[in-house]
């Protein structure tokens, strides 16, 4: 019988190449929406009624973790229910793949960062920063070319943290459960954990799990691009060294170890809608991205989800009875 790590590393292994082939197909979307979305549906609910500009602070932040724990409980609660049913063999492996498989952002992150790509590749710079402004949070109005790249490489690598590795993490760790509480954690950061007066002390903690829960894929996921890279020594060095130079406790990792690995700098100054932000360079000392460079980088991802793939084959193959009789 498969140990549970075996187990669970099989069923990400079929979502990852599920979403990877497929991405979440329109007709199923216009049909029944994405597991995503009910979340935020269910988040935005809660922001309706519990979110009150007329409680104190420590109420309002009370209600805030309450939000948190009762959003990821009933996600982790929907994975238990469904990891109960499933038998422990190959049929439970392809049942839960398709179970996890929404949860996942394989080809969508490609897509959109290749839609980016093209209109750069045309020269044609309003079309390009449409399409990063889909991605990114900053103010692309006034991005030049050196800037949209910069932006969508950025959004590349801590988007296969936060898309691709941390759910694949914590759904070999924890199965169904811990990828959909994973799945509902972050988005809830996305949603409610900004810096508005509004959210600021109701969605501290959803910020604060969040970046709790994405320590280890961050990392992972830094040393997957610098495995991947072309010069995986220098990812490695600039990873090591600035990575903790970035404003956020996780996203340094993948965004330190691209910029190493394709010879960039990236972070830095930029603006955003409350003002501009004056943050270190990753990779100083480095040229400016240009749009080969973006190129580049869905390459190194590309080559990043095959090497995860061949690390939860590695992960299948050595839990598996097979295994154990060969030695």
């Amino acid at each position: 019988m498969l140990d549970s790590f075996a187990f669970h590393a099989g069923q990400m292994l079929v979502a990852l190449l599920l979403d990877g082939l497929l991405g979440w197909p329109a007709p199923v979307f216009a049909r029944i929406g994405h597991p995503v979305s009910w979340i935020g549906h269910m988040v935005s609910l809660l922001d309706r009624q519990w979110n009150r500009d007329s409680l104190p602070a420590l109420p309002r932040r009370l209600a805030g973790m309450g939000v948190v724990a009762l959003v990821a409980g009933c996600a982790g609660g929907i994975g238990i229910g469904a990891s109960f049913w499933l038998p422990h063999d190959a049929a439970g492996i392809a049942v839960a793949g398709v179970l996890a498989w929404p949860l996942l952002a394989v080809r969508s992150l490609y897509t959109h960062v290749e839609a980016v790509a093209r209109p750069l590749r045309a020269g044609d710079i309003p079309g390009a920063r449409k399409a990063v402004s889909m991605i990114v949070g900053r103010n692309s109005d006034a991005l030049d070319e050196s800037g949209i790249t910069r932006a969508a490489v950025e959004s590349l690598a801590e988007n296969t943290s936060d898309g691709v590795v941390a759910p694949l993490f914590w759904g070999v760790l924890l199965g169904l459960p811990g990828l959909y509480a994973y799945k509902a954690i972050n988005t809830m950061d996305s949603m409610i954990a900004n810096r508005t007066p509004r959210y600021r002390l109701f969605g501290w903690a959803a910020a604060r799990v969040d970046d709790v829960v994405n320590i280890p894929p961050a990392r992972l996921s830094g040393l997957l691009y610098a495995l991947a890279s072309k010069a995986p020594l220098r990812a490695f060095r600039v990873m090591l060294r600035d990575a903790r130079r970035h404003r956020s406790p996780n996203a340094g990792w993948p965004e330190a170890a691209m910029a190493g690995g394709l010879g960039i700098r990236l972070s830095g100054p930029r603006l955003y809608a409350e003002g501009p932000s004056r943050d270190p360079w990753l990779n100083e000392g480095a040229p400016n991205p240009a749009p080969a460079d973006l190129a580049a980088g869905l390459a190194l991802y590309r080559r990043v989800i095959l090497l995860t793939a061949l690390l939860l084959l590695l992960l299948f193959f050595t839990g598996s009875p097979l295994y154990g009789a060969g030695r």
